[in-house]
């Protein structure tokens, strides 16, 4: 790898009449993001030009937008999209939702940090500011990055947590939020797969059964997502891929985000989930529904 090769590479491929777009597709796609972040700096010192000013003045449309996602540091991505999730018209729950329950609790400390740099407020107070009531009190609760990530079982305790979700819901009449929200959002991953199996046992249903009688909107959709992070994030994030290309019209800004985001981290558990619930790879998913240049690029980072 020679970033001082690709700067070059690149420079030739949006230089002069028209832009080859196979080119920045190539040659971007194959280095990792570390890499192209080198790229970024060695193309600014020896062409003196900036090349994400580059890229956005050569590219357009969800063609660009995954080249300058794959441009950007995967956790300054992550910031962007929550603020673009609060920001833009109207809200992006689904956004906010995705991002604050599948990181880890150092990736939410950093998202917090460099947010609070890049916009002089913090996540937390967009939030509140955003969003209302029980949804709220989740989100902000996932964005302190405060979950236990030991690996114990408490074995009295699941029987515990798992008892007081049913009296909280099912057992009740209306329903304890709070409840599912301080088991939910703080206790570690083992645990909760053990008190999922406990509730089980004593509701005759699953957790997620029970949520979606329970709840509705944007809190189910929330307390969906915990659950399913914590059973399976990479079925999670194939059921995200799945959800924003089926039936007519594509939710982009999801695609975009999740293809960009889990390229290097999880895609091919992404892809081998995928397959398996949904009997059709994502690669062709991918193929049946997008165009062009913005097709070419996700067919890339999905690979295979």
């Amino acid at each position: 790898f020679s970033a001082e090769q690709e700067a070059q590479a690149l420079r030739k491929a949006m230089k002069g009449f028209g832009t080859d777009e196979d080119a920045i597709i190539e040659i971007l796609t194959k280095l990792n993001i570390s890499q192209r972040q080198q790229v970024l700096i060695t193309y600014k010192s020896t062409i003196g030009r900036d090349l994400i000013d580059d890229l956005k003045s050569e590219l357009s449309g969800n063609f660009e937008r995954v080249i300058i996602g794959m441009m950007t540091p995967t956790i300054l991505y992550d910031v962007h999209e929550l603020r673009r999730a609060m920001k833009g018209a109207g809200t992006d729950e689904g956004c906010l939702i995705e991002i604050l329950a599948s990181r880890t609790n150092d990736e939410i400390r950093r998202i917090n940090e460099n947010y609070k740099v890049q916009y002089g407020c913090t996540l937390e107070e967009d939030i509140v500011s955003d969003t209302s009531s029980m949804f709220r009190r989740v989100l902000v609760s996932l964005a302190t990055g405060n979950r236990d990530e030991g690996a114990y079982v408490d074995e009295g305790l699941a029987q515990q947590d798992a008892q007081c979700l049913y009296e909280a819901g099912e057992q009740k009449w209306g329903t304890d939020e709070v409840q599912f929200m301080a088991i939910l959002c703080t206790r570690n991953r083992h645990h909760l797969l053990r008190v999922f199996d406990v509730y089980r046992g004593i509701a005759d249903k699953d957790i997620t059964d029970s949520i979606k009688s329970e709840m509705s909107g944007d809190l189910e959709d929330a307390l969906l997502a915990v659950v399913k992070c914590m059973r399976n994030k990479p079925a999670y994030f194939a059921e995200r891929l799945y959800k924003s290309m089926k039936g007519l019209g594509t939710d982009d800004n999801t695609l975009i985000r999740v293809m960009v985001s889990r390229s290097e981290v999880d895609m091919l558990d992404i892809r081998r989930e995928f397959l398996a619930m949904y009997g059709k790879s994502l690669h062709s998913f991918i193929k049946g529904d997008c165009s062009g240049d913005y097709r070419k690029v996700l067919l890339r980072l999905c690979g295979g």
